[in-house]
């Protein structure tokens, strides 16, 4: 091969990268995303339903800070985002910090610096919100700070993602060239080989025939010198199904929901056993997560001596399920004397009445000691 004809062959093989036969890898990213994401988003929705009470006495406080927690924990966050964006940095991030700014509201971190140590508390630095960062360094007492350490997402994200994320690429790209309609334009004229000799032609051709891929009935007029002629057999063709997309995605998503506690039949929407799964989804996702945080907010906000004599900070999730569908379960914790009207009406978030029949402890004759029963029959 010449020097001339080398350099012709590699005019040829640019050209043919300019036809853009190269796909990005933009669909497999976000099918891998999508799987992420939508674990992440069901788990902060139902966290950030949740309510933080101030107890104390047994009874709800509702001041300054019970307003901020379940409000507005800052000028630009209603207390559903707040709490749902934690959560995304907590699971994403493993970690995530709160500060409390000069005019107390609650603010979460995009980036800090953390400098640990062994002996004293750790203090961070370089904190920045948007595009604001912190001159101050805030110690460990001032800041709330929440930890996430699930080793089997790490892992599982570290590993598993990039392999099914390969797989899903695979799949999509399959599906497009099996799809994709081919055609050819026989030109019977002669036409220059370089750049500035076929745009012309090209673009002549783009909007002759654009009606043929964008309307589902198109007429296009036949001039003389151009042919036009499709190749491809379509979806007729024999392969993988794009059902095999959705499977290998479900697959992904049900290895990240395990990972983080959630039953897969609940992402997917599935209604068998919903009560079931959604107890689960609850005790083994939910509430460990709330357990951080309420550890967290009580060592912060709850002097030590204050927690000791009975005054916490508790994180209440949602309930599952209908009050009315517990009302014979009820009917039975205040006949047996477990719980008095308000302890009951609290669970539930109902105001306490106040009403000292409400304060009473009652159980009913059928629930009287062994005792008492035994002296009641040696009388008779």
């Amino acid at each position: 091969m010449g020097l001339f004809d080398l350099l012709r062959k590699n005019k040829e093989l640019e050209q043919m990268y300019d036809l853009d036969l190269i796909d990005s890898t933009s669909e497999r990213i976000q099918q891998k995303k999508l799987a992420v994401q939508t674990c992440v988003d069901f788990i902060g929705r139902t966290i950030s339903q949740s309510e933080f009470r101030i107890r104390k006495d047994k009874k709800t406080v509702k001041d300054e800070m019970y307003y901020k927690l379940n409000v507005r924990p800052n000028q630009n966050q209603s207390a559903a985002i707040f709490w749902q964006t934690v959560i995304h940095k907590l699971i994403h991030d493993t970690e995530c910090l709160i500060i409390k700014s000069d005019t107390d509201d609650l603010l979460i971190a995009d980036d800090y610096n953390r400098i640990e140590y062994g002996l004293v508390e750790d203090l961070f630095k370089d904190v920045t919100i948007n595009n604001f960062t912190f001159q101050r360094t805030f110690p460990m007492s001032e800041v709330i700070f929440i930890e996430y350490s699930n080793v089997n997402l790490s892992r599982l994200i570290d590993t598993v993602y990039d392999d099914y994320g390969e797989l899903i690429g695979r799949l999509l790209e399959f599906q497009k060239h099996k799809n994709q309609i081919r055609a050819t334009v026989d030109v019977s004229t002669t036409v220059r080989k370089d750049e500035d000799g076929q745009n012309p032609l090209q673009k002549f051709i783009d909007k002759l025939y654009g009606s043929i891929k964008t309307k589902a009935f198109a007429i296009v007029p036949q001039q003389q010198g151009f042919k036009y002629e499709e190749h491809s057999k379509g979806a007729v063709g024999s392969g993988q199904s794009v059902e095999d997309v959705t499977k290998a995605t479900n697959d992904f998503m049900n290895q990240v929901a395990k990972a983080l506690g959630i039953p897969p039949s609940l992402i997917h929407g599935e209604m068998a056993d919903v009560e079931k799964q959604t107890r689960n989804f609850m005790f083994f996702c939910i509430d460990p997560i709330i357990e951080k945080i309420s550890d967290e907010l009580n060592n912060k906000f709850i002097e030590k001596k204050d927690y000791l004599n009975g005054e916490n900070l508790e994180v209440v999730r949602p309930s599952y399920r209908d009050i009315f569908d517990l009302a014979t379960a009820i009917d039975k914790i205040i006949a047996t004397g477990v719980m008095n009207g308000d302890e009951m009406r609290d669970k539930f978030k109902l105001p306490e009445t106040g009403e000292e029949i409400h304060s009473r402890y009652v159980m009913t004759k059928n629930y009287s000691e062994v005792v008492e029963s035994n002296e009641e029959s040696q009388e008779r």
